[in-house]
Order: structure tokens, then C-alpha cells, then sequence
């Protein structure tokens, strides 16, 4: 492990470890001595009054060091919304840090055309958040199944698949419907859907040992086995994107678990990567790294998938709850990419019930907030309207 620098600006990963681990600063010293559950342990380090510290799995430091052989990190599927899953995410190194997902764009310019852009998104509509990307975490010998009937099989990546009987679909288990009698659907119910809602229905299974993700586009279980519109795979380890002109589960190419705000981010008071966020119409264009668009539109004043939006930095956000803040000031440091069709203004969170309520509060952020930036040395790019 690189041996971590001084000083570190708060919430800067400082240092990886093994299974793309990664430690980040806290601003405020903690002591060396902290008691913790069984099973777990504490790893701290001190550089100049600065301090880490976090909980993970006692198998997981197994796995990463000298007893990697003798232990795994993780010996059944882990459900996204468990302390297990937050301890894990939270140390989980989601592509390198110079991914575009990890990339902060706090400082880069302006698109030519950001404010008509911006209007013809929404600039009067409202943030705004689903609840709907559920994912679950597996182990690197999770059994591997294969898919049937892939609709948009040129475009998808070849299986088998990782898939555990428990994966869960978008939006599981808070948008969990019930039938004509009252009854609530058991998980398995949805995994089928017995009441042939239909929708988007993803998919999305992390294997974190080997920082492996596999993402499903229409996902469903049959008696047959599982079927899909589209399956997509991306190394976690890699910069590598799709294909040019490829589809993902995501309508842009993109992957989406990268995007989605997780508890333990939330707790935590940190997100560092960029979201995803979805508008209603979009241009006949992609940009990196993006792969793929999903429109007939040619109007320039609409967005292009993979557009970038970042909140304005004069939007003052103090006086938002905590678990707002955190948003937003992602958003002013990492931005949004636009990523499917959908309703305006709206952003994925991970829909677990450990996650307070934000829609009024966020509603309070309006489409004029934003603004769309421009990788430095972009040509026709322009400076902030604040002129900083």
C-alpha cells in the first residue's frame, strides 16, 4: 500500500489496498483506541493530527493481505440495504480514481450552449429523486446462470452471469406492490412480475471481490430461468468503455451502479462520483462516456446522452438538511451525467428505508440551478457566469 499523504483535504482517498479497498481522511482526529462489534476490527493510521478509521469485515482484511487464500470476503450474496453491504460499498474502489465517474469537474468551463441547453431540459422544473436502483453484493464463487431470450443480444455482453436467486429488481423492496386481495408481493412475486407491471426493471449484481459489475435491462425469473432485454458488464478495475454505438441497461451506454446515492454515502456525509439523472427528451447524440443515444431529436438546445450538469456554485446549500447537502454538493463537485429518458431533473437513489425523505427539500433546487460544463480544453468552452 502506498504510504498516504500529509495532510489530506477531508474525504480525499489517500490510499488502496488490496480488492481496490480505499481509505479516505476524516477532518476530525479520532482516537486510536474504538470498540467495536464482534467481527469486526478497526484499521487507523495518523498522519498529522489526521486519523482513519472504519469497520469492515474481519474475512475481507483476510482476503486482501497475506491470508487471501485462507478466507473470503464474502460467503453468501449481501443485500444492498444491510450494515454488511454499507461496510463493504464504503471501501469499495468503483473504476480508478481517474474515471470519468470519479473525475470532479468543481472547475471546469462552461458549455457554449449550457443555458439553452438548461431551458430545454426545464429550467422552472424541480430536482427531483427515484427511489429505484436496488443492487446486490456476491461472492466471487457465486454460481453463474445463463440468460434466455436477450432482446438486444448485438448489444449485450456474453453470459453466464453471476445472478443469485435473490437479486433484486428496480425499486425493491419500497415500491413493493400488492396484488387484488390486499396481499403484499413476496420478492419472488416481483422477480416475475406476476402482475405483469412491466417498466425498466433493472438488474444489478456487484461482485466486489473482483470488482466485477453486471447490469440487466428487463430482467425477469421464469421457470425457465432468467431472462433480460439487455446484460452489460464493466470491470470495475478498467477505464474501458462499451463500444461505440452499444447500449448498456442504461439507454446512455453507461453503467449505473457507479451513479447511485447509497446509505452508507449518506451516512457518511460523502459522495464522491458523479450521479445519473434523467430528462425527458434528448439530442440524437452521445458524448464520452457515453456510447449510445436513445432519440430521433436533433434540436441543439437538447441534451446529449452523457452530457455533463454540475450545480451552480453560488447555490447556497446550508440550509438544506444533512442528508441534502450531501447531494448536493456532489453535485457542484462531481455533477450529474445525463444518462436515460425519463421524467426531468431526476436523480437515482438506492431505495433503502434507512434513507430519510428528500423529495420537498430537494424540490427546492430548480432546473436553473444547473449548469453544463465542458472538459477543459473543449473548444467553444466558456468561463462560469460568476466569472470564478
Amino acid at each position: 500500500m502506498p504510504e498516504p499523504q500529509w495532510d489530506p483535504e477531508p474525504g480525499r482517498v489517500i490510499a488502496w489496498g488490496a480488492m481496490g479497498i480505499r481509505l479516505t481522511a476524516n477532518a476530525v482526529f479520532r482516537p486510536l483506541r474504538t470498540a467495536l462489534p464482534k467481527g469486526r476490527l478497526a484499521v487507523l493510521a495518523c498522519c498529522c493530527g489526521w486519523a482513519l478509521s472504519m469497520a469492515i469485515p474481519r474475512t475481507a482484511l483476510a482476503a486482501g493481505g497475506a491470508g487471501a487464500a485462507a478466507a473470503r470476503p464474502i460467503a453468501k450474496p449481501i443485500l444492498f440495504n444491510t450494515p454488511e453491504a454499507d461496510a463493504i460499498c464504503a471501501l469499495l474502489q468503483v473504476f480508478p480514481t481517474n474515471n470519468p465517474w470519479n473525475t470532479r469537474i468543481d472547475d471546469w468551463p462552461l458549455h457554449p450552449d449550457s443555458q439553452a441547453i438548461v431551458a430545454g431540459i426545464g429550467a422552472d422544473k424541480p430536482l427531483r429523486y427515484n427511489l429505484d436502483m436496488a443492487f446486490i453484493l456476491v461472492p466471487p464463487d457465486q454460481r453463474r446462470v445463463a440468460l434466455t431470450n436477450v432482446g438486444y443480444a448485438d448489444e449485450s455482453d456474453q453470459g453466464p452471469f453471476p445472478i443469485p436467486d435473490e437479486m433484486p429488481i428496480e425499486g425493491w423492496p419500497l415500491s413493493r406492490p400488492t396484488d387484488a386481495s390486499g396481499r403484499l408481493l413476496t420478492l419472488d412475486d416481483v422477480q416475475r412480475d406476476r402482475l405483469n407491471q412491466g417498466g425498466d426493471r433493472h438488474g444489478i449484481v456487484v461482485d466486489p471481490v473482483n470488482r466485477m459489475l453486471y447490469e440487466f435491462f428487463a430482467v425477469r425469473k421464469t421457470d425457465a430461468g432468467w431472462t433480460a432485454m439487455q446484460a452489460s458488464v464493466f470491470d470495475l478495475k478498467s477505464n474501458a468503455l462499451r463500444p461505440a454505438g452499444w447500449t448498456s441497461a442504461d439507454a446512455a451506454g453507461l453503467p449505473i451502479f457507479p451513479a447511485v446515492v447509497r446509505y452508507d454515502e449518506i451516512k457518511r456525509g460523502l459522495i464522491s462520483h458523479a450521479l445519473r439523472v434523467t430528462v425527458r427528451r434528448t439530442r440524437r447524440e452521445y458524448v464520452a462516456p457515453a456510447t449510445h443515444y436513445a432519440s430521433r431529436l436533433t434540436d441543439r438546445n437538447l441534451p446529449r446522452m452523457g452530457e455533463r450538469l454540475r450545480l451552480r456554485r453560488d447555490v447556497d446549500i446550508r440550509g438544506f438538511p444533512s442528508e441534502v447537502r450531501t447531494i448536493l454538493a456532489a453535485l457542484k463537485t462531481y455533477g450529474m451525467f445525463v444518462a436515460d429518458n425519463g421524467i426531468e431533473w431526476a436523480i437515482s437513489v438506492a431505495p433503502d428505508s434507512r434513507i430519510p425523505v428528500m423529495h420537498e427539500s430537494l424540490r427546492r433546487i430548480r432546473g436553473s440551478a444547473f449548469e453544463v460544463v465542458v472538459s477543459p480544453g473543449s473548444v467553444g468552452a466558456t468561463a462560469p457566469a460568476d466569472g470564478k
